[in-house]
């Protein structure tokens, strides 16, 4: 008998029995759904952590710092590693690393007016400059020589007024400081700028006139990875701290035994960038065994893929006990439906109707209602996956965390059709075969 003759009697044979196709459908429906959404929120909750982790620094990025905490000035007992240019050069020779940016951070205060605010100055070579996101501005000049700052969306917060001493925290209002707009002016020996402010016998330290090149892009209270410090492309920064410092030692940065500083610069960190997220490990090994302190999201983004996948298995889980249950009902439906067709199996058998077809048939029965049930369950899914994600919107406008909590990616809804198409004819086996066991004399013999 032709597949098309097998599959064309058992639609016939569901449609006879259209109330009970539709109920053991609809109970596939909500098997399916259930495993498709659970499996949905799983993947969703997997994808929003990995996002997270991505917004906070690139996961093939490590942060090197040295040995004995911010600059490495080691434990007191044995030498400190610093981060310096030979050492940024030999990190960039390593195996597998792409790129290395050192990063030099000094404390210094901004006054604008009556406004005023420490900060971290962050100097930075250029190329980790250009991932900055700017809302306001653009990157200074390749050969710029000036010290022109970058400051975070999140720093005008900070500023305070000095007579009032009233912040943005207390009033709700943010200062009146206008970066692009008017001049900023630099604090650079915070030590000398306490001193003043004692008994008055230290004079104030000098201040300097900055220029902007930009703002990061977001709102005060967006944050982010870059919202809390200011940035200046490294070399200008450099230049600037000899001008201002002199001979004098520069503060954050390690002395000699006499108290005189060193003829280079030492680096408060380093970003080195992996070729790939695989090589990650095994680059931040190395990056150990040279003395220095290494930490990459890679790290954070295993343990939250572990804990994504035990959520997953257990929604999962959670759905395949609803497809269990529709398989039961798919069992019944199938042995209620060889019970009503006794007298007709036996008449396909004494008319020499090979045994395999008789099964096939009702395989197939069983089957097209997996298959029916599969994919109205998938679109029943895709409703409630974007309901929940409208909803998730309405939230992530109260809490600030954009994305969709519910994501059915492709392979899902392929592998939800096909599972609920391999449950259903598994659970028409077993009648399938009382069918073919059925005595056929016995069968045509049966009311």
């Amino acid at each position: 008998m032709r597949f098309v003759d097998l599959l064309s009697m058992s639609m016939n044979s569901l449609r006879r029995r259209k109330l009970r196709t539709a109920l053991t459908v609809l109970g596939v429906v909500i098997g399916t759904a259930s495993i498709v959404v659970m499996m949905s929120l799983g993947i969703g909750l997997k994808e929003l952590n990995q996002e997270l982790i991505e917004s906070y620094g690139s996961l093939t990025a490590i942060e090197v710092r040295g040995d004995g905490g911010y600059y490495g000035y080691g434990d007191g007992n044995t030498e400190p590693h610093y981060l310096t240019d030979e050492v940024v050069s030999q990190m960039e020779k390593m195996d597998h690393v792409s790129s290395v940016y050192p990063l030099l951070e000094t404390e210094v205060l901004f006054q604008q007016g009556n406004y005023s605010t420490n900060a971290t100055l962050v100097g930075a070579p250029r190329e980790y400059l250009e991932q900055i996101p700017l809302g306001k501005g653009s990157l200074p000049d390749p050969g710029e020589k000036d010290l022109k700052l970058i400051y975070g969306n999140s720093i005008i917060s900070w500023f305070s007024n000095g007579r009032r001493g009233s912040s943005f925290w207390e009033t709700g209002e943010l200062p009146d400081v206008d970066f692009m707009g008017r001049p900023m002016f630099v604090i650079f020996d915070m030590d000398q700028y306490y001193q003043s402010m004692g008994d008055g016998t230290q004079k104030a330290p000098k201040k300097y006139l900055t220029g902007t090149a930009g703002v990061v892009e977001g709102d005060a209270r967006s944050g982010g990875m870059y919202g809390y410090s200011v940035y200046a492309q490294l070399e200008p920064l450099k230049s600037q701290l000899k001008k201002v410092f002199r001979k004098k030692p520069i503060p954050g940065q390690p002395t000699n035994k006499k108290g005189k500083a060193y003829p280079y610069f030492v680096y408060s960190s380093c970003v080195v960038n992996v070729d790939d997220l695989d090589h990650v490990a095994q680059v931040q090994e190395e990056l150990t065994d040279m003395g220095f302190e290494a930490y990459s999201s890679s790290e954070w983004m295993e343990q939250t893929q572990q804990q994504s996948m035990m959520i997953q298995a257990v929604l999962g889980g959670i759905g395949a006990i609803s497809l269990l249950v529709a398989a039961i009902g798919i069992a019944n439906t199938m042995m209620m439906s060889i019970y009503e067709r006794t007298k007709e199996i036996g008449v396909i058998k004494v008319l020499g109707c090979d045994m395999g077809a008789i099964r096939n048939m009702f395989l197939i029965e069983s089957g097209c209602i997996g298959f029916m049930g599969g994919v109205a369950g998938l679109l029943l899914s895709y409703g409630l996956s974007f309901g929940m994600n409208r909803f998730q919107a309405i939230g992530a406008l109260m809490v600030g965390q954009e994305g969709d909590i519910s994501r059915i990616p492709s392979w899902l809804s392929l592998t939800a059709v096909g599972f609920a198409i391999l449950v259903g004819m598994v659970a028409g086996f077993f009648p399938s075969l009382r069918a073919m066991r059925l005595s056929p004399l016995a069968a045509i013999r049966n009311e």
